[in-house]
């Protein structure tokens, strides 16, 4: 059975950095497409960023350039290092993966249906 736990979410002010983790069981980071989802109060879930099995990622451009994604296959791991955060950034995080999606990453970000395996999420808050 897939299980992601995601963890690292907390407060931070604008311009600070977070660090969030998703760690998997009932299945192998390296053969999936991975990524992060975010919903606000009152918004729809967006994609953040995501990774394939061959290490290619893609990002939201709302993201781009402030967030980096990874991940840790021999720990089953993955990582969104949150830098220059911003209040409209405050969310709900989710990790999520796709099994056998040909999509690219930054294709498989507008098409959520294709993750069939989600985590409870991780609250950020950016205060101003």
């Amino acid at each position: 059975q897939v299980h992601l736990v995601e963890s690292g979410g907390g407060s931070v002010q604008t311009g600070g950095s977070l660090t969030l983790s998703c760690t998997a069981s009932g299945f192998t980071y390296s053969s999936y497409c991975i990524g992060w989802f975010r919903q606000a109060p009152g918004k729809e879930r967006e994609g953040v960023a995501a990774i394939d099995s061959e290490g290619s990622t893609g990002y939201a451009d709302s993201v781009k350039g402030r967030f980096t994604i990874s991940k840790d296959n021999a720990k089953n791991t993955l990582y969104l290092r949150m830098n220059s955060l911003k209040p409209e950034d405050t969310a709900m995080y989710y990790c999520a993966a796709a099994d056998g999606t040909l999509m690219t990453p930054k294709q498989a970000l507008g098409v959520m249906v294709a993750f069939g395996s989600w985590g409870q999420g991780t609250q950020v808050t950016v205060s101003s």
